[in-house]
């Protein structure tokens, strides 16, 4: 049994809804729905009247506003501070540090692959690799380099260093038969690699000065090539130094020889970079000359050179490179 309170015992929020508080009716959801997003008895909508609104939008444009002159400021200071020539941060002050990566190309289309393979009697399948090739060397062919840029190539030689604002031309044609109108000699069984240094700004290598200070690690036929040209012009001392074998007995029996061209090695007078306008890396087009066919030839290509730390397991101063032609 129920009993009803007196009006003396109310509380004052009871009395409250007694009295002017009006009992609102049954709605059904979409009511509810419909009268959540505009409310005309309170001139609601989505629950705030458009003073709230108006408040609410105030604050967030302010806000909003606020931390964009923030950001505008802290990226005009930092432009402010870099330059557009060089790098604030260079060599053992940077990320990169002072040990060049040693590159190759044809890079295969899976990121983490060192694996070229095709097969030498199918021309459908080495044209993927001689693309890759020709997409690379575009940047090389002089009919193809910009005017602007192109202005600043000089013929270099060790006697005939670049002048001040100019850089060394990569002469394309004496790649003998690595070249695009050969195929890269794919079709032959006979590929061409292509090696590059990673560019590091202001780097210098420091070049093996004598031939009889030369590592022990160096295999002996780059150690008697070394010799051979060096007795005839001490120039070629000042180069940066390739050798690419076999990585195991099995891989060295089946690499056959191998040719370098157009020289063994990366020129001192293309060092350093300097992010000059125009300037283009120095390649080395490794020709594997008689590989065994329907073999993986496992082959590690290593840049020589006093500063450039080598280490397999980390990939520091070598590149790793796969053949497979069947």
């Amino acid at each position: 049994m129920t009993v009803k309170k007196r009006v003396s015992d109310l509380t004052s929020l009871e009395r409250f809804n007694m009295y002017y508080k009006e009992q609102e009716p049954n709605l059904s959801t979409n009511e509810r729905m419909r009268r959540f997003i505009w409310n005309p008895k309170t001139r609601q909508f989505c629950g705030r009247t458009g003073s709230s609104w108006s408040k609410i939008a105030l604050f967030y444009f302010i806000f909003y506003a606020a931390l964009a002159i923030l950001v505008a400021i802290c990226m005009w200071t930092f432009l402010q501070l870099l330059d557009p020539r060089q790098p604030m941060w260079q060599l053992d002050k940077s990320i990169i540090g002072t040990n060049p990566g040693l590159g190759f190309r044809p890079l295969p289309p899976e990121v983490m692959s060192s694996v070229i393979w095709y097969k030498g009697n199918d021309p459908s399948s080495h044209q993927f690799w001689v693309k890759e090739l020709s997409k690379f060397l575009k940047a090389y062919k002089r009919d193809d380099k910009k005017a602007g840029a192109g202005q600043n190539i000089h013929n270099c030689d060790f006697q005939h260093p670049p002048p001040a604002g100019k850089v060394c031309d990569v002469d394309i044609s004496t790649w003998g038969p690595c070249v695009e109108g050969n195929h890269f000699a794919y079709h032959k069984s006979t590929p061409c690699v292509f090696l590059k240094l990673n560019k590091i700004y202001g780097w210098k290598p420091h070049f093996y000065n004598s031939s009889d200070s030369l590592p022990p690690a160096m295999p002996e036929d780059l150690k008697n090539h070394i010799r051979n040209l060096t007795a005839h012009d001490k120039n070629y001392l000042n180069m940066v130094w390739v050798s690419c074998e076999g990585e195991n007995p099995a891989d060295r029996e089946n690499i056959g020889p191998i040719q370098y061209l157009p020289n063994r090695g990366f020129p001192g007078y293309y060092f350093p970079y300097t992010n000059q306008e125009g300037y283009l890396s120095p390649l080395v087009a490794v020709h594997l000359q008689r590989p065994k066919t329907g073999m993986l030839i496992n082959i590690e290509c290593r840049a020589w050179a006093h500063n450039i730390m080598y280490d397999r397991h980390e990939g520091m101063g070598t590149v790793h490179i796969e053949i497979m032609i069947e």
